[in-house]
């Protein structure tokens, strides 16, 4: 058995798309600074003038949410929950407070709203909470008035009336499900790089930026390393039909499109690109079915990604960030169970896999040819992940993009 874990997605109406609404997320790295943050308000005053009405998500400038989670180790060594919640969703409020002044100053208005002014419903779970309902009520009023709208990522309220945080990339979730729910024709996810490419440039200098990449393919990324998404920020888009356009902050190119799949998609190349990832732990446990080891991690609060039962044991993955949750839940259920820190994922991904035999030899005839052997390998139709060796993890990387021509023009599937 092998699967990837993608969650369910609460049944959210998706509002008559308006092609005179665009929502714009802004990552930390593009409101990192003053003058950043007064380079984001120019770019939301130009559309306003454009004639769009305008919706902005925005980010924590830079490392302030670490910093804050920092400050909460400082006073206890296992801050409580909610209080944490409390504490770091304070970083998107300063942006939004900023940005709202920095519009005013270029001549236009604007709100800021928290998540909860702004009508996101969440869960009750703290840290890792996830959107239940959107009520953009107060949005749609300012936009009919004609100001623009700046919503604080990463945060909603819960149907407890707690303040919550969705968790690690959150303002992407809060973004889409906000185009969702207003009807934007397609989300503006704002960010430090160009777009979607075909490997990580730092590890592969001769990758090459993608025009468009389908949402499944983006999901299995997203699943498999590739950080320039959040996983369920993928899923709200492809579960409402939501298109996304992945670009830079600093530069008026086009960047990526994550988008419904076409025949273009699968005739430029078969492999979408290489992902890798080194922040997972790897279980092993016998003793116990799998149903009930499942629920427990969920109970627990774990994201359970690769899943493999064969015969007695399964085998399974998760952040290395929930090792004490899963931890915990392992030794609930008092069955045997061992855990290694020490490998990486490696994941060829690419929608042409469904029509195009012979990846799955060739992914394991290149690793072989540079002496990398998987522990394990788990597959879906569109995707092939091998756990290797962390040192391992980087030299598959480049070999598997040069294997599959990730290098060359045709990996970039032009979309004209």
């Amino acid at each position: 058995m092998a699967a990837t874990d993608f969650q369910a997605l609460p049944t959210l109406p998706r509002a008559a798309t308006r092609t005179d609404l665009v929502v714009m997320k802004f990552g930390g790295t593009s409101v990192g600074d003053p003058d950043r943050l007064k380079a984001v308000a120019q770019r939301l005053v130009d559309a306003r003038a454009a004639g769009r009405h305008v919706v902005a998500v925005l980010s924590a400038m830079g490392d302030t949410t670490d910093e804050l989670i920092a400050l909460a180790h400082q006073v206890s060594p296992r801050p409580k929950p909610r209080a944490l919640d409390m504490l770091i969703s304070v970083g998107e409020r300063i942006s939004g407070a900023l940005a709202e002044m920095a519009v005013h100053d270029l001549g236009h208005e604007a709100i800021s709203l928290t998540g909860s002014q702004a009508g996101i419903v969440t869960d009750t779970v703290h840290g890792k909470a996830k959107i239940a309902d959107i009520r953009p009520r107060r949005i749609d009023e300012a936009l009919d008035a004609g100001k623009i709208v700046l919503v604080a990522g990463f945060q909603g309220v819960s149907t407890a009336l707690d303040i919550t945080t969705l968790g690690r990339g959150g303002s992407d979730a809060t973004a889409v499900a906000l185009a969702a729910a207003l009807g934007a024709e397609a989300c503006e996810i704002y960010t430090d790089v160009e777009g979607v490419f075909t490997a990580d440039p730092r590890i592969v200098p001769e990758a090459r930026k993608l025009h468009a990449v389908s949402y499944e393919e983006m999901l299995e990324m997203a699943a498999s390393g590739a950080k320039v998404l959040m996983l369920r920020s993928v899923e709200f888009a492809r579960n409402y039909g939501v298109p996304m356009h992945v670009r830079s902050t600093f530069s008026a190119e086009e960047g990526t499109w994550i988008r419904e799949e076409d025949e273009r998609m699968l005739e430029k190349a078969m492999i979408s690109g290489v992902t890798q990832t080194t922040e997972e732990t790897l279980y092993r446990v016998e003793g116990t079915r799998p149903a009930l080891l499942l629920a427990a991690l969920a109970d627990a609060g774990v994201n359970v990604d690769t899943i493999l039962h064969t015969g007695m044991e399964i085998v399974f993955s998760a952040p290395l960030e929930d090792f004490t949750d899963a931890s915990r839940a392992l030794e609930g259920l008092e069955v045997r169970w061992s855990a290694r820190d020490d490998l990486g994922k490696v994941s060829v991904v690419g929608a042409g896999m469904k029509s195009h035999p012979g990846i799955a030899a060739r992914t394991f005839a290149t690793l072989e040819r540079i002496g990398v052997e998987p522990q394990v390998v788990n597959t879906s139709p569109i995707k092939i992940a091998c756990f290797v060796r962390r040192d391992e993890v980087e030299p598959a990387v480049r070999a598997l993009h040069a294997a599959f021509g990730l290098d060359r023009p045709g990996a970039e599937r032009p979309q004209e």
